[in-house]
């Protein structure tokens, strides 16, 4: 005969203590702690924003709601050069960036093991590791000690390095997910490495050299010490021209210019995000 074990209400409490999961967000005060958290990363940036269609011209006093900063900054031949100048330093430094990591993470997961992988693959990382103030002043030397003086052609060589690791993580990411059964079909049919790259690993891999592209370029758009200690006269980007207004006194033209490159950077950041979520789903 079997017997019904009886549990007292003790000994029920405690069991159903052991079996629920440890959840962080039970700890008192996290909940808060989180809000205080994020209100201290965005507040600023909210606030920002917002005194972006500041009228007056204090750049923290609110006086009353007005686009006359953007419409100046749209008329601004400063900031049109500056931003024309981020933009073809981004587009070319990018593109080659992107390039570059497509063809390295080709030759780490395709290409199959050799000697020296690792070192390879860290030395291709060693931007996201490295402070970005030893790669600007290991560039201006390299360039100093070869006599190299191209203009925004240095700024490109120091963008496309620094960029490469971004681009290369998401293309690395898209092809560590896709099967190679599909290439070894293409193969099976007589189809050479280069029609198998350029009708089946390329189309499929394309969603994260995109996503690749779109962190390389922002990322680039957005820098600020490499392209401060690189540039030369005539070579000012956006963020170096933000930073010489800065000096000068914060207005809210600088609220302004800084809210579009928030838009941009968010613009390329979210999209990057929806290639790299919908590459996960298809195969």
């Amino acid at each position: 005969m079997s017997e019904t074990v009886r549990m007292s209400p003790a000994q029920g409490a405690a069991a159903n203590r052991g079996a629920r999961r440890f959840a962080v967000g039970r700890i008192p005060g996290f909940g808060a702690a989180t809000w205080a958290f994020f209100l201290f990363l965005y507040a600023p940036i909210a606030l920002l924003v917002v005194f972006s269609f500041n009228g007056s011209n204090s750049a923290t006093i609110w006086s009353h709601f007005s686009l006359d900063w953007y419409v100046k900054v749209a008329a601004n031949s400063d900031i049109q050069r500056a931003a024309l100048n981020s933009l073809i330093v981004a587009g070319v430094a990018s593109t080659l960036a992107t390039a570059l990591a497509t063809f390295a993470a080709l030759a780490m997961v395709r290409g199959g093991p050799f000697r020296g992988q690792q070192l390879a693959l860290s030395t291709l990382l060693l931007p996201l590791i490295v402070p970005e103030i030893v790669i600007a002043i290991a560039m201006v030397i390299f360039f100093t000690g070869i006599g190299l003086s191209l203009g925004l052609g240095n700024l490109i060589i120091a963008h496309t390095v620094f960029c490469i690791p971004f681009a290369y993580l998401p293309i690395r990411a898209r092809l560590d997910s896709l099967s190679p059964v599909y290439e070894e079909a293409a193969q099976d049919l007589y189809a050479d490495n280069w029609r198998t790259f350029w009708h089946v690993t390329f189309p499929l891999l394309a969603p994260g050299i995109l996503a690749g592209l779109m962190l390389a370029f922002i990322t680039s758009v957005d820098d600020f010490i490499i392209s401060l200690m690189v540039g030369s006269a005539g070579t000012t980007t956006l963020p170096i021209y933000i930073y010489s207004l800065i000096r000068i006194g914060i207005t809210p033209q600088i609220n302004a210019i800084s809210t579009l490159v928030l838009l941009i950077s968010f613009i390329f950041v979210s999209l990057a995000w929806l290639i790299a979520r919908r590459s996960e789903a298809s195969p």
